[in-house]
C-alpha cells in the first residue's frame, strides 16, 4: 500500500504553550475514539523541545477526558543509539513528563533499544529487534509490518527532517524495512535508530508539530511539495488524516 494522496490539514495556534496543551488534549480525544472502536490504540512518538511540552500535558488532559491507558501501546518514532539512561535518549523526558504519570501497561511501552544491551554496536540488529516488537503486533494491508498506528507525532528540524530521517540520507530512500540504523547523522549523536517512511505511512493519523521562527522554512518547503528525499517532513502521509499543528510562527511563511 503506497502513501494516500490526502492533503495535510494546517490548525494554527496563537504560541508554543496553545500549541502543546491543545495537542495534547486531541491527542487523549483520538486515542478515546480508537479505543471506542478496537481493543488497543497505537501511539508514536518521537522527540524535540515541542513534543516533550506536547508529552507533558497528556496527563492533565487525561484527568480532563479520561482514556484507558491500560489498552494504549506506545512506540518510539526513533531513538538516539546511546546507554540507556543517557541525557540523548529520547525515552527519558517521555517518561519522565508522561508516562510515568500515566497508567500504561509496562508491557506496552516499546521503547527502541539501547547502546548499551544485547546489541552492543550492531545498530542493524537493533533496528531489526524493533521491527521484529512491531511485527508482532502487525496490522493487515500495510507495505511493511507495524501496527495501523493511531496517531504519530512528529516534529521537524530547520531541515526539515524529521523522526531521524535526514535530508539526502539514506534512509529516505528505504522502502523494503519499517526500521533502520543510522549511521552519520548530521545532527549528533551519529548513531540513531528510526521508523522508515513504510512505516510512517501505515498509521492512520500523521501529526506535525512546530513551533517558532526557526522551523518557518522548513514547514513552508514541506508544505509547498518539496520531494521527500530533500525535505523529509513533506513525506509521511496518514492513510486517514495528515495534521499540521503550528503555531503562528512556524505558519509564518505559509501562503495566507
Amino acid at each position: 500500500m503506497s502513501a494516500p494522496a490526502n492533503k495535510p490539514e494546517v490548525v494554527l495556534h496563537p504560541d508554543a504553550d496553545a500549541l502543546a496543551q491543545r495537542t495534547a488534549e486531541r491527542t487523549v480525544a483520538t486515542l478515546g475514539l480508537a479505543l471506542a472502536e478496537r481493543e488497543y490504540a497505537h501511539l508514536v512518538i518521537t522527540g524535540g523541545s515541542i513534543l516533550e511540552a506536547v508529552l507533558a500535558g497528556l496527563p492533565a488532559a487525561t484527568d480532563a477526558a479520561p482514556v484507558d491507558w491500560s489498552r494504549v501501546h506506545v512506540w518510539w518514532g526513533d531513538e538516539r543509539y546511546v546507554p540507556a539512561g543517557d541525557d540523548d535518549r529520547n525515552d527519558r523526558p517521555a517518561m519522565a513528563k508522561a508516562f510515568d504519570h500515566l497508567p500504561v501497561e509496562a508491557g506496552h511501552l516499546h521503547p527502541m533499544p539501547a547502546a548499551d544491551a544485547s546489541f552492543g554496536d550492531d545498530l542493524d540488529a537493533a533496528a531489526d529487534s524493533y521491527a521484529t516488537e512491531l511485527a508482532a503486533l502487525a496490522s493487515d494491508g500495510n507495505d511493511v509490518s507495524v501496527p495501523a498506528f493511531d496517531v504519530v507525532l512528529l516534529g521537524l528540524g530547520p531541515d526539515g527532517h524529521c523522526a531521524s530521517l535526514f535530508p539526502g540520507h539514506p534512509g529516505t530512500r528505504v522502502l523494503d524495512a519499517a526500521v533502520i540504523g543510522v549511521r552519520d547523522s548530521p545532527k549528533p549523536p551519529p548513531n540513531r535508530l528510526s521508523l522508515t517512511f513504510p512505516a510512517l505511512d501505515a498509521a492512520r493519523e500523521i501529526w506535525f508539530i512546530a513551533s517558532g521562527d526557526g522551523k518557518a522554512d522548513a514547514v513552508a518547503r514541506a508544505l509547498g511539495g518539496a520531494p521527500r528525499e530533500e525535505v523529509p517532513s513533506a513525506g509521511p502521509r496518514g492513510t486517514e488524516r495528515t495534521l499540521w499543528l503550528l503555531d503562528t510562527a512556524a505558519a509564518a511563511k505559509l501562503p495566507s
